[in-house]
């Protein structure tokens, strides 16, 4: 089933089979949690499939669409990091070309999905451009990436691009009580959708792990050290134990909300409309400039993420900060 914002992106996909021009390579990019994996699958199985649907879906039935579902097609190859936190290696790499070399068994396509494709280190990029350079008869490779601009020029060149944007906050509010089957709570959901920067996905996620509920006690933590209540080490040592990304997010979100209420900005325009009281008032006694100071050691911070930096050196230097900007009131 197409996601209902991916609506346009499959009928783009849809057309090169019903033209039998099936990209030898496609790149699908867009934010995290817009569902670029599900609708690269989807548009695998779609030329596995031996008896497709008039929209493109696939059958679900036909003996390529079973062993997919099995994950057990000899033609649909997934290459992604082996762990957690990891590259994808070059070894991973030699081994896809290895397969290559051989023949689709069946008579349809076979389809490679990589993602992150820009998980790829140096080696294996380099490596990679072996099989765009050569490619296979019947082989349509599917690169996904939310950081495009991560990945050699020589790589992008030779790919079909397909970007899904986001969208709009009210589509992403309906599709939300339609799928969690309520609409009582619509304010809740809004929350989600901007904690989740309106990815539906991401903001299913929110809403189904109570993530609400942890950056509810996140920021009850950041507005202690506002009052002088609690250390900002010790706060530090607790951010440590959780992910660190959406902690970061938070932290901006809340800078970012503080800076556009010093500005007198409509509340639905916040991240966090429901904090709109506790962020107007602190709003009033924050200096601008010492805010903007923070908002960039917070974006310096977000970049360190993809480093070996200590996070709970990160947090403290970021909350000491924040500590001393209100004591300066």
């Amino acid at each position: 089933m197409t996601l209902p914002w991916q609506q346009h992106q499959w009928e783009h996909l849809c057309s090169y089979i019903a033209q039998k021009r099936i990209p030898q390579a496609l790149l699908i990019t867009g934010n995290k949690g817009l569902g670029k994996q599900q609708l690269a699958k989807q548009f695998a199985v779609a030329l596995l499939c031996a008896t497709p649907k008039a929209n493109g879906m696939a059958c679900g039935v036909c003996s390529s669409c079973l062993l997919v579902s099995a994950d057990t097609h000899p033609d649909f190859i997934q290459v992604q990091p082996e762990e957690e936190g990891k590259g994808i290696a070059i070894g991973q790499i030699r081994s896809l070309i290895t397969r290559l070399t051989l023949k689709p068994q069946f008579e349809t396509y076979r389809v490679v999905i990589i993602n992150p494709a820009d998980k790829m280190n140096n080696a294996a990029a380099n490596a990679f451009l072996k099989c765009l350079e050569e490619p296979t008869e019947r082989t349509s490779i599917i690169l996904i990436s939310e950081k495009p601009a991560k990945l050699p020029a020589t790589i992008i060149s030779r790919c079909q691009k397909l970007a899904i944007p986001t969208p709009d906050k009210e589509t992403v509010v309906d599709w939300l009580a339609e799928t969690l089957g309520s609409d009582g709570a619509k304010e809740t959901l809004h929350c989600n959708v901007s904690l989740a920067q309106g990815a539906p996905l991401l903001a299913l996620d929110y809403a189904n792990d109570k993530t609400l509920a942890m950056r509810n006690e996140c920021f009850e933590a950041w507005m202690t050290i506002a009052k002088q209540r609690k250390s900002p080490v010790i706060v530090a040592e607790d951010w440590q134990k959780l992910p660190a990304a959406p902690l970061i997010f938070w932290a901006t979100s809340w800078i970012i909300d503080l800076i556009k209420c010093f500005y007198h900005t409509q509340v639905e325009n916040l991240y966090n409309p429901d904090l709109n009281g506790q962020l107007q008032e602190l709003s009033k006694r924050l200096e601008l400039k010492g805010l903007y100071k923070l908002y960039d050691l917070l974006l310096l911070g977000r970049q360190r993420l993809d480093t070996q930096i200590n996070k709970q050196l990160l947090f403290e230097e970021i909350l000491i900060q924040w500590h001393e900007l209100n004591r300066s009131k």
